[in-house]
């Protein structure tokens, strides 16, 4: 018996095609560099993650048969079909560019956030030589834009008019993004956009490019990093890429088959996402979760079914970071510098009540900012509130490391009279200790083909239970020394003040003939000093340091 089938015809739209390739810089894994996709010898991945940019291979269909997939709406049907030939079919990065669509409105029901009318003037184009927009941030009846060498803002139905007398108006505009009004200087957020930090009616950003932090305010833009920091945000800064690099991450014991496996070295540097390589080679699996049983231990999910070896890698596309962050506990701006693949950081704060800098941090977050009086970052996927007062011994302890707090000043009395530093007093809570105690260079001398400068140094002071001691226990036992009497290598404890002597621990100099512990101290003109908090004394509660003073004699060298 015949039977009759009825097909419904559905047209298929091309949504989008990629076909440029260019920036290029290396693929994963073992590939030499080459410019462009022509001149690559292997095949492509699916994704690849380089110089900023996701390359996708292949084009994207939808198949349809009503105009904007609408519920009713007119369907596509046969007919003449339209084509276009273009000698130069390359997608075009319109990065300095905005762009806007149709309005939205919850209360009337009107969405027309999809409609992109050419026939309107919705666009606005700012100046590519400028770079590309790196943020947008909407403020008031203002869009302030920040491309990677310039920072401006957009007015939003308005525009401005000029006066005879030399004064500015503003009316209401037919467009809605109006006119471009730059900020006084070439000053930009480079690409870097992860730095951008807002509290009040200022903004916060780095210039990677110009090794400059800057402040955004109603008197204009602000090089705040030339307050008495200029030459350490040069250095970091400097340091930092803005290019892509892959961050391969090793484990020498692992095991397990299946979707879940145990590894017992470099845990705590594996994170959701990443790639997973076994003897070299992409899987084409993924880490979903990774939890922390104990003691080098961690269970790994992935997103597939694999034999893992002890050869297996953990592989994600990384960029150095500029992190910035608004601490309202503090009122300060936090900016945090960090390189991918070294994992090293420098975290420090800016204080608008002073212009200054006024900490460094030991903690290197992934995202921070202030929520409801708190100020919250995030490490790993995880989230930490700060200033957190209702545990004990939780201070100088971030995402679960306990840090040592530490504070270095210079000692520099009559600054032209060399001196003999011969101890040092501090006032404030038990629990410091001197990490070192450093005069300055004492000049260039070449000595057995080889230049040398030489700088006086002491042995490490301990705290005053770091460094107390009886028949039974050595020196940095800490409390453990109980029996009676006890003795102090230390700093000592004297009508509230604490006070140690200085001993020397310099090198033997040529021609010297009194030198190391024979010297009671050490000479200089002046001393660098790093006190900082021990490891037995009330570890992670409240430390205080009110003042430190040296006594000093001049010289008879």
């Amino acid at each position: 018996m015949a039977a009759t089938i009825e097909l419904k015809y559905f047209n298929t739209f091309l949504l989008k095609k990629v076909t440029k390739h260019d920036k290029f810089y290396g693929w994963w894994p073992n590939v030499t560099p080459a410019k462009n996709q022509a001149d690559a010898t292997v095949s492509f991945p699916g994704d690849a993650y380089i110089d900023g940019d996701v390359y996708k291979q292949g084009n994207f269909y939808v198949e349809e048969a009503r105009i904007r997939g609408g519920f009713n709406n007119t369907s596509v049907d046969f007919g003449v079909k339209a084509y276009i030939t273009e000698t130069d079919d390359e997608q075009d990065d319109l990065n300095s560019g905005l762009i806007h669509s149709g309005i939205y409105n919850s209360r009337t029901g009107i969405n027309n956030t999809n409609q992109f009318s050419v026939g309107e003037s919705i666009t606005r184009t700012l100046d590519p030589a400028d770079g590309s927009i790196q943020k947008l941030y909407a403020e008031d009846t203002n869009l302030i834009v920040l491309q990677e060498d310039k920072s401006q803002r957009v007015l939003i139905d308005k525009d401005t008019i000029y006066t005879a007398e030399g004064g500015t108006q503003t009316q209401a505009g037919k467009q809605v993004l109006g006119q471009v009004i730059p900020y006084l200087g070439q000053y930009g957020i480079s690409k870097n956009p992860e730095s951008f930090a807002v509290y009040g009616g200022r903004k916060y950003y780095a210039d990677r490019s110009r090794n400059a932090i800057l402040r955004l305010s109603r008197d204009g833009i602000t090089e705040i990093s030339q307050y008495g920091m200029f030459d350490f945000f040069r250095d970091n800064l400097a340091a930092l890429s803005d290019k892509f690099q892959i961050y391969s991450i090793t484990s020498t014991s692992v095991a397990g088959t299946g979707l879940t496996f145990d590894i017992t070295t470099n845990g705590d540097l594996v994170e959701p996402g990443m790639q997973i390589h076994v003897n070299g080679n992409d899987t084409g699996f993924i880490v979903d979760s990774i939890s922390y049983n104990g003691v080098n231990d961690w269970t790994i999910t992935a997103s597939g079914s694999l034999t893992v070896t002890t050869s297996t890698s953990f592989v994600k596309y990384v960029k150095d970071k500029v992190i910035g962050g608004w601490d309202i506990h503090n009122k300060n701006y936090v900016v945090s510098m960090q390189k991918a693949i070294a994992d090293t950081y420098n975290t420090t704060s800016f204080e608008d009540g002073s212009n200054a800098w006024i900490s460094l941090y030991s903690y290197s977050p992934n995202f921070a900012d202030s929520l409801k009086n708190n100020y919250y970052t995030f490490k790993n996927g995880g989230l930490w509130k700060h200033y957190d007062n209702n545990t004990t011994s939780t201070r100088a302890n971030f995402y679960g490391v306990q840090y040592k707090s530490n504070i270095t000043f210079i000692f520099n009395p009559q600054p032209s009279i060399t001196k003999n530093f011969q101890t040092i007093a501090y006032e404030g809570s038990n629990g410091w200790e001197v990490e070192s105690f450093i005069s300055d260079f004492e000049g260039l001398d070449y000595i057995n083909n080889n230049y040398q400068d030489y700088s006086d140094s002491t042995n490490k002071i301990y705290s005053y239970l770091e460094g107390r001691y009886d028949s039974a226990n050595p020196p940095n036992t800490g409390i453990a020394a109980t029996t009676q009497p006890f003795f102090q290598a230390g700093f000592d404890r004297k009508e509230n003040k604490y006070v140690a002597n200085l001993v020397s621990a310099s090198v033997v100099r040529p021609n010297e003939v009194i030198y190391g512990n024979q010297i009671s101290g050490i000479k200089g003109y002046f001393a660098t000093v790093k006190i900082s908090t021990d490891t037995v004394t009330d570890v992670g509660g409240l430390k205080e340091l009110f003042a430190a003073s040296t006594n000093f004699v001049p010289s008879s060298y």
